[in-house]
């Protein structure tokens, strides 16, 4: 029963959304397309590539030295006595955290990657943008959307924003 009214609910929802945008004209692009088609997008690309290259040629070189230095431990370990292996635990595990931070430090959320990315890659994306919102207003469409990745609404006709209506609603049934 619960099910039945969902779908209910939803497909109201679809029709009274359908019936608002049919009035509404709706563009897409393929951003990521037209940022393989830029020259400028492509050598950003290419020293991004450059850059993650030799953070990996050091991060793999690090690895083979933990590697190395792993494989020795394991073969003496037996004969070694309980300071030597302790010491010999203890570097490897100030290996491995080393590792781990240079991965982090590079590769993280808020990593050298992202900041490279962000400092080369976010004045193309801003001049697309700012090319779809001229598109946008000069041709009279009300939304564009994003359909490289997830979906991404890049515009949208300030005449169908709600946000300070829905406040103002908010407001009133507080006040009540």
């Amino acid at each position: 029963m619960k099910t039945t009214r969902m779908l209910g609910v939803v497909g109201l929802m679809f029709l009274c959304i359908g019936a608002a945008l049919s009035q509404a004209k709706i563009g897409w692009v393929n951003s990521q397309a037209i940022m393989d088609r830029l020259p400028e997008a492509q050598d950003a690309q290419h020293q991004i590539d450059n850059i993650v290259a030799q953070w990996q040629s050091e991060l793999a070189k690090m690895q083979n030295e933990w590697q190395k230095k792993y494989e020795e431990y394991d073969k003496k370990k037996l004969i070694l006595t309980d300071q030597l292996r302790a010491q010999s635990e203890k570097e490897l595990q100030d290996m491995d955290k080393k590792i781990a931070d240079y991965r982090t430090k590079k590769f993280g959320q808020s990593g050298e990657l992202f900041t490279k990315q962000n400092e080369l890659m976010k004045p193309l994306q801003n001049k697309i943008f700012k090319v779809i919102q001229d598109i946008a207003k000069e041709d009279g469409y009300d939304y564009v959307f994003d359909k490289s990745g997830d979906i991404l609404l890049l515009y949208t006709n300030d005449k169908y924003d709600l946000t300070s209506k829905v406040f103002e609603r908010i407001q009133t049934f507080q006040n009540k």
